[in-house]
């Protein structure tokens, strides 16, 4: 922008760049406030999160628009470390079947093994362990198709291939 382009805006809107220090740093955040998730039918997900991952609502945060129309939940989930908003939004969650927006890791093989227990239990669709890139994975699907991954901290080495199921990959 030019001297006189500046001339024109007024003066909180102009900033000198030859003024900032190269040492300048970002500012800082302090994590991940919640995660959303685009559902189309807000009871039905609930249902899911609660067998799938041991999720508990938080009906206080129920979001509620100014007709009174009640159109996301909040959930606490054990482990995440923030919460879950599952927002009513049918259009947006059928556009994200078959994505994996998130990945959760999980200690070893044996952990694995225990969730696909779990899952088996509570009617969780869900992926064989698989060999990942460096890893093993364990992939489950939500009511909208969307997938997420429980992935090992225990790595395998490079004698072990990548599956190539095309299903849950």
């Amino acid at each position: 922008m030019s001297t006189s382009e500046n001339a024109a805006w007024p003066r909180a809107f102009v900033v000198d760049l030859n003024c900032m220090s190269a040492s300048m740093t970002r500012p800082s955040f302090e994590g991940i406030h919640h995660l959303k998730f685009a559902v189309s039918d807000l009871n039905r997900s609930l249902d899911f999160y609660e067998r799938a991952l041991g999720a508990k609502r938080i009906d206080a945060f129920d979001h509620y628009d100014k007709s009174g129309t009640l159109y996301a939940y909040i959930l606490d989930v054990p482990d995440l470390g923030t919460h879950l908003e599952l927002r009513l939004d049918p259009h947006l969650a059928a556009r994200h079947g078959g994505f994996d927006p998130i990945t959760l890791q999980v200690a070893d093989r044996a952990n694995l093994a225990a969730w696909i227990a779990h899952f088996d239990a509570n009617d969780v669709p869900h992926s064989p362990m698989l060999p990942a890139y460096v890893a093993w994975i364990v992939v489950f699907e939500d009511p909208d198709g969307r997938r997420i991954r429980l992935y090992t901290r225990e790595m395998h080495g490079p004698d072990v291939a990548p599956s190539e199921d095309a299903r849950w990959l």
